[in-house]
């Protein structure tokens, strides 16, 4: 009996398509449920990445102890980065009731220079804007983040507790051996492309957020740390994290310095000089082949999922469309959409290995894997 004939490509696009579709709806519709998921997984991958760098890094550490290490160290780590942002936000809004005046005299400035008459105040904008209105939200958002915090820890202590039967699950959902290494190799990538991305935007984050620091030091900026600290901070969210650290800093130079604008002109373009060194000199060195998604495809992927999940989904945008785009490249109906998000059109990096007519090994055959 002939084998029955594949679909046309046209139907098979189409099929493709609409559950493309029919996904982004569905992710949509249990964002609540999915993103504190996601957060928690990303979590697990960036500790589990930690203790292995523990183990590999410090002579003679104890295998056991690795893991519960990394996790006191992440926990430390961020109840330190939340106290940073509490105790220096706390300096900052206090210093903007003396700006109050200042800021006055810049509202009338430019009320002047755009042909109004009676400029307003800052205290007339706050009274229109309903104050009482924006403090019902906020309260509501804090609210809704401490949940959800809590949420994501769950999540997070259920993937790590569950970790030691995946071995067990993965051989029994895949019981030939070709296939499950197939299959293991899949999660490497993914686990492997989200480590690359955390440990890139560190890098990166640190060098921008370093030399700003040592430009408003130099500025005589006030609240320097806690500027260089929002932009380490917002550095994981592509594109914006550069937008905050240009612009932000020097129009509260202009507040500052209300008799100058040269704080904020030198302010300004020395951000832009180091987000332009940092985003187009050492980031695309450090980045090589690892990610391989196309620069539009990050832009297109940050507004996407910021559309589906907010700012969880801006700040996950770039490790979840690699792991997308190493999933759809497994099946030939979706191959070509992987191909589309990748930067040389190798979602899967087959041109790297041995036989694949590539120049470098294998991903299991560096060196430092051979030692």
């Amino acid at each position: 009996m002939p084998a029955p004939a594949p679909p046309p490509i046209t139907t098979r696009n189409a099929v493709v398509f609409l559950a493309v579709i029919a996904g982004g709806a569905a992710l949509y519709w249990a964002q609540d449920i999915l993103t504190p998921l996601a957060l928690a997984v990303f979590l697990a991958v960036m500790v589990d990445s930690f203790a292995r760098v523990l183990l590999l890094r410090v002579p003679g550490f104890p295998k056991r102890a690795a893991l519960p290490a990394a996790v006191v160290l992440s926990i430390l780590l961020f109840g330190i980065s939340f106290w940073v942002v509490i105790d220096n936000g706390r300096g900052f809004f206090d210093q903007l009731k003396d700006y109050a005046p200042r800021l006055n005299g810049i509202i009338a400035k430019v009320a002047h220079a755009v042909g109004i008459r009676i400029a307003p105040t800052l205290d007339g904008l706050i009274n229109q804007l309903n104050p009482k209105a924006f403090i019902g939200q906020a309260a509501q958002s804090f609210g809704n983040f401490a949940s959800s915090a809590v949420l994501v820890l769950i999540y997070f202590g259920f993937i790590i507790a569950s970790r030691r039967g995946f071995a067990r699950k993965i051989v029994a959902l895949f019981p030939h051996h070709p296939e499950r290494e197939q299959n293991m190799k899949l999660f490497q990538r993914i686990r492997d492309g989200v480590e690359q991305y955390l440990w890139i935007q560190t890098v990166t984050g640190l060098m921008i957020a370093a030399a700003a620091w040592v430009v408003m030091m130099l500025v005589r900026l006030d609240n320097a740390f806690f500027w260089a600290f929002l932009i380490f901070l917002a550095a994981y969210i592509p594109i914006l994290g550069g937008a905050i650290g240009c612009f932000l800093p020097p129009l509260f130079a202009l507040v500052q310095f209300p008799d100058s604008l040269w704080p904020a002109i030198i302010l300004f373009a020395a951000l832009q000089g180091i987000f332009f060194v940092v985003g187009n000199v050492i980031l695309p060195r450090m980045q090589g082949d690892s990610l391989n998604m196309d620069p539009t495809v990050v832009l297109l992927s940050l507004a996407v999922w910021g559309a589906l999940w907010g700012v969880p989904g801006m700040f996950l945008s770039t490790p979840l469309t690699v792991a997308v785009m190493l999933i759809l490249a497994q099946f030939e109906g979706s191959r070509w959409i992987a191909i589309l998000l990748s930067e040389d059109g190798d979602p899967q990096g087959e041109r790297m290995l041995p036989g694949k007519g590539g120049h470098g090994p294998a991903p299991d055959e560096s060196p430092a894997r051979k030692k």
